[in-house]
């Protein structure tokens, strides 16, 4: 009897403790849903164009100028790391990069390109110019390629280099390459006998990047950069169905936009390239496919001040390109909903879903810069833009 009543003592406490712990399951399983739900609480669900962005940690997304690149399922937004005032400008910190799975929240991941310290001698010091920063995927070499404007310290634009750094990792730490003057010693293939022979003189002259005195051709500032390489300022870059890569940049005083080929590698341009848009000081590209037809989206140039957007079309990537105008609709103040180009953004998973990706520029305190991110339409084999307080994808 005792043997018996111990047993079943026992086991009413193996009952009451198999309770305890269900109870206890199931408040933890509450605890968890009320944590989920307040943390879904915090979460971004629309676009705000011109608002301040927060990442997980709260500040204020710092990628400016940047681009986005889409791999194994999730986006990495690459851009200029600004800092505090009106020096901010200039690179003090890097490239920074931040991930994401739905466009809306994004994650940092931290500075994929650091500049090197004061007094290294680096082409990226500390104090250099750092713009447009753009990464793509090399599927041959299994790697991540970062091309971008570069300007040594202390020379203003005189530069007007193009930097490349790689990495195994897609967040970085990126390795710097080097920095140099695109092609070298090669004629754009849509280059005139009367450039290549040297019937149009060239001054050797430099301008300020604005304006010229005349037609670039008439100057023939092709000629005049042939030996040391094109001059590489605004830019982005392009991978084709095909994995071919392009490097699109403003080049002769930014009067005229280049299209060029990269090598296999990413890491080089091959000679091949074509010039654009002569005399027509195009800023600011970004470059999309749809429907087997390659777009532009580019600016005037005016500085940090933002102007009348501009746009163009092309059966093939190297050209001809036809101008459509301006793709703002309702943009009364002709200054593309106050921001300027830096990167159509195609949404995976959604079709004829692109983004434009804008920067407000804030040069009295460049860290304050906003993004202004808003939805392409289409017409024919045309795009539009149309400015909106608030929205979400489709």
């Amino acid at each position: 009897m005792t043997q018996y009543n111990a047993l079943n003592a026992l086991c009413i406490n193996n009952t009451d403790l198999n309770t305890l712990m269900k109870n206890k399951l199931f408040s933890l399983l509450i605890a968890a849903i009320i944590l989920l739900s307040c943390d879904n609480s915090n979460k971004i669900r629309s676009f705000e164009p011109g608002e301040i962005w927060p990442d997980n940690n709260g500040i204020h997304i710092n990628a400016h100028g940047g681009g986005i690149l889409f791999h194994k399922g999730k986006y990495y937004w690459f851009g200029e790391h600004k800092t505090e005032g009106n020096t901010g400008n200039v690179a003090n910190v890097g490239v920074h990069c931040y991930s994401s799975k739905d466009l809306y929240n994004w994650q940092d991941e931290g500075i994929a390109l650091a500049v090197m310290p004061e007094g290294s001698g680096s082409p990226i010091e500390k104090g250099c110019i750092l713009e447009r920063p753009k990464v793509i995927y090399n599927k041959k070499n299994n790697n991540y390629v970062m091309w971008f404007h570069l300007e040594p310290k202390g020379g203003g634009y005189t530069g007007a280099l193009s930097g490349v750094a790689v990495s195994d990792n897609i967040t970085g730490p990126y390795a710097f390459l080097r920095a140099a003057r695109p092609n070298a010693g090669h004629w754009p293939l849509n280059a005139s006998e009367q450039m290549k022979s040297g019937a149009i003189p060239s001054e050797g002259k430099y301008y300020g990047g604005g304006s010229l005195p005349a037609h670039p051709d008439s100057l023939n500032l092709v000629a005049r950069d042939f030996g040391g390489g094109q001059m590489a300022r605004d830019m982005t870059l392009f991978v084709d169905d095909d994995q071919k890569a392009y490097h699109i940049y403003s080049s002769e005083d930014n009067s005229t936009l280049h299209i060029a080929l990269l090598n296999d590698d990413y890491t080089d341009h091959t000679g091949i390239y074509t010039r654009q848009f002569l005399g027509r000081f195009m800023e600011a590209p970004a470059m999309f496919k749809k429907d087997s037809k390659y777009y532009l989206m580019m600016s005037g140039c005016t500085g940090w001040a933002p102007n009348q957007a501009r746009s163009a079309v092309a059966d093939d990537i190297l050209g001809e390109w036809t101008e459509l105008g301006d793709p703002c609709i309702g943009d009364n103040d002709k200054k593309t909903f106050h921001s300027q180009s830096t990167f159509i953004l195609p949404v995976q998973g959604r079709k004829n879903q692109y983004i434009y990706m804008g920067d407000r520029w804030t040069p009295k305190n460049a860290i304050d810069g906003r993004y202004i991110w808003l939805p392409l339409e289409f017409e024919g084999d045309k795009f539009f833009i149309r400015q909106h307080n608030e929205w979400s994808l489709k």
